[in-house]
C-alpha cells in the first residue's frame, strides 16, 4: 500500500495503516511527537499499538537530538535467523526431547547460566574483541556499574515476554532456527537511568508527555546517552548471537550433519545516524527494523502463525524502515481475561512448545493478523521466506 500522511505538527506522520483504525490514544502520542521541535518525520508501522511515551511501531527521525522512550527500555531488542542444510522431513518424532535440550542450553525467563559463556568455547565464534567490548562496561552510568556480574551470566539468554526461541520450517521444507531478544536487564537499566535524567533537563519541561524527553546535541547527557545506549546496542547483538551459537551446537550433537548459512540478524528498538532529505538525523526504531535496499530482516508472527524472512525496498518515506512483527492487539491481561488454556492449546496446535496458563497472554489470537500487516507494507519490503514453526520456546 501506499502511505496515508497526518499533517497539522511540525513535521509529517506518514502512516503504512489506516489513522482511522488506529487506537485514538495511540494518534495523541504520534501527534505529541509530530510537534516536538527537534522533528524531521514519523513514519509509522501497520503492527503500531501504544508505548510508553512513543509508540511500539514508530519510527522517528530527529536533527541532533534523541528521545530515549523513542528506543524502548530493551535496548537493542531484535532478531536472528539462520537457514540450515537441514529437512524438516528429518526431524525426530519427538521434537519435545529437542525442545528441552534447547531449554537446557539456553535459559529463560529469568533464568540464567550458572557462570559466563565462554565464546572460545562456542563452535565459530568470533571472539577477537570480546574484551574490548567487556572493559566497556566500566564506562557505564555509574548506577549499573554493580550489574556487571548479573550481565556476564544473562549474556547468552532470551528472557521472557515475547521472547522466543524457536526451531522453523520454510514453504520449501528447510529448516532455520530463529530467536528474538535484546539487552536483558542491563538494557532496561540503562534506558530507565537516562530516561529519569532526560525528564529532568530544563529544555523537556514544557512537553505533552514527558515520557518523550529528548536528548540535544553538544550536551554531556547527549554523549552520555549514547555512549550507554550503543554499548547496550551490541550487548544485545552478542546476547543473541551466543544464544545461536548454543542453539546451533545442541542441533549439530542431536540432528548429525546438519549445517548452518551465515545468519541474518537485526535490531528493531535502536537508534541509527542516517540522512534523509540532504539533512543527518538521528533514526529512532521502536518496534520497527532497517529496510534498505536489499538489506535482509526478519518478520515474525505470533508463536503459531508463522515468521517472514525480508529483504528491504529502500522506502526512503518510511526512512528505510518495516514493521517487527504482527504487534499486540491487546494487553497481556486482557488476554489472560479473554482466553482459556483449552483455547491456547487450540491455537498451537501442531506447534511443540509449553502449553500452560503461564503463557496464554502470548497467545496467537493476542496479536494482530501477520498476512494483513504483510500486505500494509508491500511497498517497504519483499518476502524471501515463509517460516512456519515446529517448535517455540518462551520465557
Amino acid at each position: 500500500m501506499t502511505y496515508n500522511e497526518v499533517t497539522g505538527g511540525r513535521a509529517p506522520i506518514r502512516m503504512w495503516t489506516d489513522p482511522a483504525e488506529v487506537e485514538s490514544n495511540v494518534m495523541q502520542q504520534l501527534r505529541n511527537v509530530s510537534n516536538m521541535p527537534w522533528v524531521h518525520g514519523v513514519a509509522v508501522m501497520p503492527d503500531v499499538h501504544h508505548g510508553k511515551g512513543a509508540t511500539v511501531g514508530s519510527v522517528i527521525a530527529m536533527r541532533d537530538a534523541v528521545s530515549p522512550a523513542a528506543v524502548g527500555v530493551d535496548i537493542g531488542c531484535g532478531m536472528t535467523a539462520v537457514k540450515t542444510s537441514y529437512r524438516a522431513g528429518s526431524l525426530p518424532d519427538d521434537l519435545g526431547y529437542l525442545r528441552s535440550k534447547l531449554e537446557q542450553a539456553v535459559p529463560v525467563g529469568f533464568g540464567h547460566h550458572k557462570r559466563p559463556v565462554d565464546p572460545a568455547k562456542l563452535h565459530g565464534f568470533k571472539t577477537a574483541d570480546w574484551a574490548d567490548f567487556w572493559q566497556g562496561f566500566d564506562h557505564l552510568a555509574p548506577g549499573v556499574r554493580g550489574l556487571r556480574e548479573r550481565a556476564e551470566v544473562q549474556m547468552g539468554t532470551l528472557g521472557g515476554g515475547n521472547h522466543f526461541l524457536e526451531v522453523c520450517a520454510d514453504d520449501e521444507g528447510t529448516v532455520w532456527v530463529v530467536l528474538h531478544s535484546g539487552s536483558r536487564n542491563i538494557g532496561k537499566e540503562l534506558a530507565e537511568h537516562h530516561i529519569g535524567e532526560a525528564r529532568r533537563l530544563p529544555h523537556n519541561q514544557d512537553l505533552p508527555d514527558r515520557d518523550l524527553a529528548v536528548f540535544v546535541g553538544g550536551t554531556p547527557q547527549m554523549d552520555a546517552y549514547r555512549r550507554d545506549l550503543f554499548w547496550a546496542q551490541d550487548y544485545a547483538r552478542r546476547n543473541r548471537a551466543v544464544m545461536m551459537a548454543l542453539a546451533c551446537d545442541v542441533l549439530r550433537r542431536h540432528l548429525p550433519g546438519i549445517t548452518f548459512e551465515q545468519p541474518i540478524s537485526c535490531h528493531h528498538n535502536y537508534v541509527a545516524e542516517e540522512r534523509y532529505d540532504g539533512v543527518d538525523v538521528l533514526v529512532t526504531r521502536k518496534g520497527a527494523i532497517r529496510a534498505g535496499s536489499g538489506e535482509f530482516g526478519i518478520i515474525p508472527g505470533s508463536m503459531a502463525t508463522g515468521t517472514y524472512i525480508v529483504k528491504g525496498l529502500g522506502n526512503a518515506a518510511a526512512f528505510n524502515s518495516a514493521s517487527h512483527g504482527a504487534g499486540r492487539r491487546m494487553s497481556r491481561n486482557k488476554a489472560k481475561r479473554t482466553f482459556t488454556l483449552e483455547d491456547f492449546k487450540a491455537q498451537t496446535a501442531g506447534v511443540e512448545c509449553r502449553k500452560d496458563t503461564g503463557v496464554i497472554d502470548e497467545i496467537p489470537a493476542a496479536y494482530k493478523d501477520i498476512e494483513s500487516v504483510m500486505a500494509a507494507q508491500s511497498d517497504l519490503v519483499e518476502v524471501v521466506a515463509h517460516l512456519r514453526q515446529l517448535i517455540c520456546i518462551k520465557g
